[in-house]
Formats: C-alpha cells, sequence, structure tokens
C-alpha cells in the first residue's frame, strides 16, 4: 500500500475538478506533481507540490491556486487538514486510519510488503565484468554488490531482470595472463631460471594453475614456441580464473543469468556483421578526426580512419571503429556485444562500470541508440573508489594478489553482511571509506549493526510477549491484524507508522532513479525509530512494547512492531544482507 501514490492520485482528481470548475486552464502538464513526505514531520503527514509547479503555467499565484487545491483536498474525509505553506506547498494531516491501514497492510503481506509494479519489459543490467586475470578486488566488490541490489531492486518493484558478466577474454591482457601462467608451469616443472618478469602477473594465484598444468601436460608445453602453447595455456588460466570469481561472488552472494564471452563475439563475425549494418544505413565513413582539446586519449591517430556518426545520436565527436593496422577498436567490439544485447531482447540496458570508465558513458550511449534505431536506451553507472581502512589507516597489500587487496580476504574477515551493506550505504559515485574496524563495531555508528539489531530486537519483543501471553503468537501477522491500532498515539509509534508508509515509495523512487542506497538509508532511519522508542519505554513502562497487564496495548505495539519488522526484512532483502532473529 503506497499512500503518497493513493494520494497523488488523488490530487490530480481534485485539479482535475479545479478545470472543471475553470480555475485551472485545460492540458496542464501535470508530470511535476509529486506527493511526498514534509520535510519537518511536525507539519504533517504528506505534502504537495502541485499548487508551486503549476502556478506558472495556469498564470495563477501560487498560494492563490494552493488555497483553491488544499479547499478541494479538504473534502477528502481521510484528510483532517490542508495547510498551504511557504511558496506553495500543501501540507497534508491524515486521519489515524490512513497510517493503521498501512500497518494492516504490512502484516497482510509481510513478506511483500513494498513491492511495486512498475509498467516496462526486461531490463539487462551488467555488473561485475573484471578481467579475468586474477582474484577480485574491493573495488571490484563495490561494483558488484551495487549491480546485484540494483537487481534485487528492481525485481522488488516489478521488473523483469537479466543479470549479466561480460567475460573481458579477448584482449592484451589474457595473452599476459596466458604467459604468467605459464612462468607458473615451468616453475612447477623445476626451472630455476623461470621468474615473473616485469609486465606479467605476480600474484601466487597462479601458481595451482601452473601446477596442475606441469600434472596434465608434463614438460611437453615447456620448450614450444609461444604460438603452439599459448592457447592450451591461457585457456587453462581463464578457466581457473572464472572459476576463482564465480567462487568469490558466491561467497558475497552474487549470481548471474548470464556468462557472455567477448572472444566468442569476435568469433562470431558479430563485430563485422555490425560494421556491414553501420554502413549500409551510412553511419561510417572515412575521415580524420580533428585533435581533441587537453591531453591526447591514448586512441586518438592523426590519420584517415574508418569512422561510426556517434555525434548525430548525442556523442561529442565521432568514433574510429578499427585501429591502423585494422583490428577492431574496443569501442567496436562494444557496439557489437550491446548490439547482441539488443538482439536478444533488452530493451533497457544498464552498465555498471568503475568511476574510470567516465569518459566511455557518451558514446556508448549514443551507440545503443544508433543500432537500437532509438528502440533501447542505456544507463551507467559508474561507482567510484573504494578506499581499505583499518582504523583510519590504509590496509596494505595482499601477498596472494601483489598488488591489492582480495575481496575474498575482506568477506573472510568481516563478512558478506557488512560488505554488502557498508558498500550500499553511500551513493555509488561517491569515493568510500571502508574501515574493516568500524563495520565490526556493536554501536549506533555502524550501520549494518544497527539495523540487523533492530530486527533482532523485534523478533526478541515478540519472543517476551509470547512469554507474557503464552496464548498468542506475536510473531503471526494475521494473529495481530485485528488489533485496536487506535491505541498507538505516541509521537514514536506514529513516527514508526510513517517510517513504514513511506518505505513502498521509497523503494519504487530507489528503482526508477537505480539508486539501492537509497533503501540503505531509509532501513537506518527505521531502526533509529524502533530503538529510539525501545529507549523511551526503559523511562516510561506505559510505553513498554509488552505489559503484562495491558493486553490490547501489548496487541496494537506487537502490531506495529510486526509491521517495523517486514519492512526492515524486505529492505535487507533487497540489499542482499540477512535479517537475523537474533544478535551473537
Amino acid at each position: 500500500m503506497n499512500i503518497f501514490a493513493l494520494f497523488e492520485a488523488r490530487v490530480r482528481e481534485a485539479l482535475e475538478a479545479l478545470t472543471r470548475s475553470g480555475t485551472l486552464p485545460e492540458g496542464l502538464d501535470l508530470s511535476r506533481v509529486v506527493v511526498e513526505p514534509p520535510r519537518d514531520p511536525s507539519h504533517g503527514d504528506l505534502a504537495t507540490n502541485a499548487a508551486l509547479v503549476l502556478a506558472k503555467e495556469a498564470r495563477s499565484n501560487p498560494k492563490a491556486l494552493g488555497e483553491a487545491l488544499a479547499a478541494e483536498l479538504r473534502a477528502d474525509p481521510r484528510v483532517t487538514e490542508a495547510a498551504v505553506a511557504g511558496p506553495g506547498f500543501i501540507n497534508l494531516r491524515l486521519v489515524p486510519g490512513v497510517l493503521h491501514d498501512v500497518v494492516r497492510a504490512a502484516l497482510a503481506d509481510p513478506a511483500g510488503f513494498g513491492s511495486a509494479t512498475m509498467a516496462g519489459g526486461p531490463v539487462n543490467i551488467e555488473y561485475v565484468s573484471a578481467n579475468p586475470t586474477g582474484p577480485m578486488h574491493v573495488g571490484h566488490g563495490r561494483g558488484a554488490v551495487f549491480g546485484d541490489a540494483l537487481a534485487n531492486l528492481l525485481v522488488a518493484a516489478g521488473r523483469e531482470v537479466v543479470r549479466e558478466y561480460y567475460i573481458n577474454d579477448a584482449g592484451a591482457q589474457v595473452v599476459v595472463l596466458a604467459r604468467s601462467a605459464h612462468i607458473r608451469y615451468l616453475q612447477a616443472l623445476g626451472r630455476s631460471d623461470a621468474v615473473v618478469g616485469e609486465g606479467l602477473y605476480p600474484g601466487d594465484y597462479l601458481i595451482p594453475v601452473g601446477q596442475r598444468l606441469a600434472a596434465e601436460y608434463g614438460d611437453s608445453l615447456a620448450d614450444k614456441p609461444e604460438s603452439e602453447w599459448l592457447p592450451t595455456v591461457r585457456d587453462a588460466a581463464l578457466a581457473a580464473m572464472m572459476d576463482m570469481i564465480r567462487d568469490d561472488l558466491a561467497a558475497i552472494g552474487i549470481r548471474h543469468d548470464v556468462f557472455f564471452s567477448e572472444r566468442a563475439l569476435q568469433d562470431s563475425g558479430a563485430v563485422g556483421e555490425l560494421l556491414d549494418a553501420l554502413r549500409a544505413r551510412g553511419l561510417v565513413y572515412e575521415g580524420r578526426l580533428p585533435p581533441p582539446k587537453g591531453q591526447l586519449p591514448e586512441d586518438w591517430e592523426d590519420r584517415e580512419q574508418t569512422l561510426f556518426r556517434t555525434r548525430e545520436f548525442g556523442d561529442d565527436t565521432d568514433r574510429p571503429l578499427l585501429k591502423s593496422d585494422g583490428t577492431y577498436t574496443y569501442f567496436a567490439a562494444d557496439i557489437a556485444y550491446h548490439r547482441d544485447k539488443f538482439l536478444r531482447g533488452a530493451r533497457e540496458m544498464i552498465d555498471v562500470l568503475g568511476a574510470d570508465h567516465g569518459g566511455y558513458v557518451k558514446r556508448m550511449q549514443a551507440a545503443v541508440k544508433a543500432v537500437s534505431e532509438g528502440e533501447a536506451t542505456l544507463d551507467v553507472k559508474l561507482c567510484q573508489l573504494v578506499r581499505l581502512l583499518r582504523a583510519g589507516e590504509p590496509v596494505k597489500m595482499s601477498k596472494r594478489a601483489g598488488e591489492f587487496v582480495t575481496l575474498r580476504e575482506v568477506i573472510d574477515e568481516v563478512g558478506r553482511d557488512a560488505i554488502r551493506f557498508m558498500m550500499l550505504y553511500r551513493k555509488n559515485d561517491a569515493t568510500l571509506d571502508f574501515d574493516l574496524a568500524k563495520v565490526v563495531e556493536q554501536s549506533k555508528d555502524n550501520p549494518v549493526f544497527y539495523v540487523q539489531y533492530a530486527h533482532a530486537r523485534a523478533r526478541s519483543v515478540q519472543r517476551q510477549a509470547r512469554e507474557a501471553y503464552p496464548d498468542t503468537d506475536f510473531s503471526d501477522a494475521a494473529a495481530l491484524a485485528g488489533a485496536d491500532l487506535g491505541m498507538l498515539a505516541d509521537s514514536g509509534e506514529i513516527e514508526m507508522m510513517r517510517l513504514v508508509a513511506q518505505y513502498p515509495r521509497v523503494l519504487e523512487a530507489a528503482a526508477v532513479a537505480h539508486e539501492p542506497h537509497r533503501i540503505a538509508f531509509h532501513l537506518y532511519e527505521v531502526a533509529s525509530s524502533l530503538h529510539s522508542f525501545w529507549n523511551k519505554g526503559k523511562d516510561l513502562p506505559q510505553l513498554r512494547f509488552v505489559n503484562a497487564t495491558d493486553r490490547k496495548s501489548t496487541e496494537a505495539r506487537l502490531a506495529l512492531v510486526e509491521a517495523v519488522r517486514s519492512t526492515l526484512a524486505s529492505g535487507l532483502a533487497v540489499l542482499g544482507v540477512t535479517a537475523p532473529d537474533e544478535m551473537r
């Protein structure tokens, strides 16, 4: 039950009534009209900006229009007060029964509370897509968690989602991987002259790959020319790296529906087919690009070359599709990959990339628009860096990986819940300080503990209530449906009901904006309201959740506790974090 959507519809009905009466002209653009929580909860339960955003188009004074609209809204039996404030906002106070209905809705469907039915076809989300050249590091983990939570969020909002991983197994880095693995293979054979040289991957993670190659092939790959051993070693190393990456992802609760190989794409001739299709539409030409302003990018060449007319689709400049040696550019392969997504039915695509891909966004959005002839869209979410700390000090590199701290090491130290929640407790495009000491603290300053503890506290309250009233299971939502919610009159109880009521709106808005951090922020508020009321009850016995001599108030408060608990459980499920019944 989304009361904000319900009252947005009511505001639109009121605006239609004002149009019929001649107060407003026909054909106003209502797309910016919203109903939201007031900035100050003391001002009411809901607020709308309708008068403010429509006044100019309606050639009316915002306050005058606000008064006319408020008069219409006061006729609604669910509204006890409609007051115009500031430059034209209208604050609404509702009868208590509206918030009571929200609590009952949460009780009626604890698992599905907050879910939405957003319109739209399948969404393809590509995330992680780390180069298969070693174990995942903490930076990969942020994009992985973000992409997975975004997929969960869209599913909760009623969308069909395909979770995809693009395996970059066709570039020069794969050749470096094979050469590095071959050195480990020679070392496994006892070759004392085999040394991991400069430019190769130095991590110990390739030692088992070399050992398996030695066990399977003996010394048959040792003295052959590179052109003969490289395909065998490359494929073995890639398979081992992808197994390692899949294990790391599983350890943090992340899965994909599709693993898509770049090499398979290129071997299929898809890139050549792309160029032929673009040429047939007149979107490819031979030309020379002017030098870009500022520092020259690595892929710029001062020569006649094959160019894609990406400027026609919103890019800053046209882009090369072929290198000077006749091979395809990375951009050409990426276009072919997104074209393949489109041909597989994706009309809405989301790519989760590292912050260093910022310059790639406009060209890829232009490319998707071009190859789909405007039928598909691409949203690129950039994940900023993660600074790994321990008690405020930078964490040293991993001995195993050689150049970075592996994601698996962090999982083993602090657990998947702490990683997932904290990776989402900051907007994806902001740098994240991840302190290994802080995320395991049992304090209000540790958001993941604070939210999980609220869920465990709700379960504890339910257990206490069963002890006081053995004939009732206070975790049974259906058993609480008949509670007299009119007894919930304290400001703390009203705050909890309001926050529960806001959850469906937060979930839908987060899904529309592709911003799962909004869920994490809201859960912290919900948890804070529960903890605050618990503490209030320590000083005021009449406000305790469980009162052994007042069954009626206990039932009402336990109904509210279950609504809060189901909200926390729903939001934590979206984030991929467990909702514990007890804290150890």
